[in-house]
């Protein structure tokens, strides 16, 4: 039985538990952001998790993925309330889920989106293009699997595409809704444009590193054949210098320290989770106390006045 979170006070899905068990990194930074971006990127990630766990479910049969993605980019432009609890009752019970928070996720679609429309109508825009545009792209990956299911990637810029679909994307859509709420950062606008893009890559490519071998035994070949593993991890600390970049320009032009902090916590481990990797291979991670020790030299940054990373 499926079990969602609910807020003790109205009975009504609790979006923030629905964040913290869904997700560890974002569970911890976008707490750090001031309202209303911090309930506009609550809601951002949950919908880009939902359009995650279609991808990610490898035992479904690759029609049905791409027929979920495409179905849930239609949601999310146009809202259509019978069929998405029509869409969210189906997806529950067939969707292979890696979590059972994912299946809960999926449960409650039909709430989460419900809250995604009753945002400004400027953030709801930015927010449904862009994860439209992520389910659809995505939709494309899952097209090229094989009756395995297996996604090879071909090559590095094969490699780069993916990580704009899934994450890049990401990055476009916070730094728009970070200039919409913060209307002083608009002198630095197309600076932080300039780095959106790579810094989702970044992170992104982080990821795939330090998953590589879990993901392979689910049919996600993401390390292109050919290339050198050392010139993906050079890629990688390119991309997060320039996300270094970002969040300094971020602080330098006055963004509220929350904004700031946002954007620095995921940039401090993904350096420390780099390096790990680099030494140990794929599969290591840092240790809870390591994540802690991380968010708290950010924050003795942020109260001298240093950068944040």
């Amino acid at each position: 039985m499926i079990t969602a979170p609910t807020s003790p006070r109205t009975g009504e899905v609790d979006l923030e538990q629905l964040l913290i068990a869904t997700s560890r990194t974002f569970a911890l930074a976008i707490p750090l952001l001031p309202e209303p971006a911090r309930h506009e990127v609550t809601l951002s990630y949950l919908l880009f998790r939902i359009a995650d766990t279609f991808e990610d479910a490898a035992d479904w049969p690759r029609e049905h993925r791409v027929e979920a993605l495409e179905a849930f980019s239609r949601l999310v432009e146009h809202p259509d309330p019978a069929a998405t609890a029509a869409l969210a009752r189906r997806w529950a019970e067939e969707v292979p889920c890696e979590k059972p928070s994912y299946r809960d996720l999926l449960a409650e679609a039909p709430a989460v989106l419900a809250a995604f429309f009753a945002l400004d109508p400027r953030a709801a825009g930015l927010i449904g293009e862009h994860t439209a545009r992520t389910a659809r792209g995505m939709a494309g990956f899952v097209a090229r699997t094989n009756p395995a299911g297996e996604l090879r990637l071909a090559d590095l810029p094969d490699l780069r595409e993916y990580c704009y679909v899934v994450a890049g994307i990401v990055g476009e859509l916070l730094t728009e809704l970070f200039l919409l709420e913060e209307p002083a950062l608009a002198p630095v606008a197309a600076e932080l444009r300039g780095r959106s893009r790579t810094f989702g890559e970044g992170l992104q490519l982080v990821n795939i590193l330090k998953d590589s071998a879990s993901d392979a035994t689910q049919g996600r070949l993401y390390l292109p054949d050919g290339v050198d593993r050392a010139r993906i991890l050079t890629l990688a600390r390119e991309d997060l210098a320039g996300a270094t970049q970002y969040a300094r320009t971020l602080q330098r032009s006055g963004a509220t320290r929350g904004l700031v902090a946002f954007n620095a916590l995921p940039i401090r481990l993904a350096l420390a989770t780099l390096d790990r990797v680099e030494t140990s291979g794929p599969g290591a991670k840092l240790t809870r106390p390591e994540v802690f020790t991380l968010v708290q030299q950010m924050h003795r940054a942020l109260d001298r006045n240093e950068p944040a990373v």
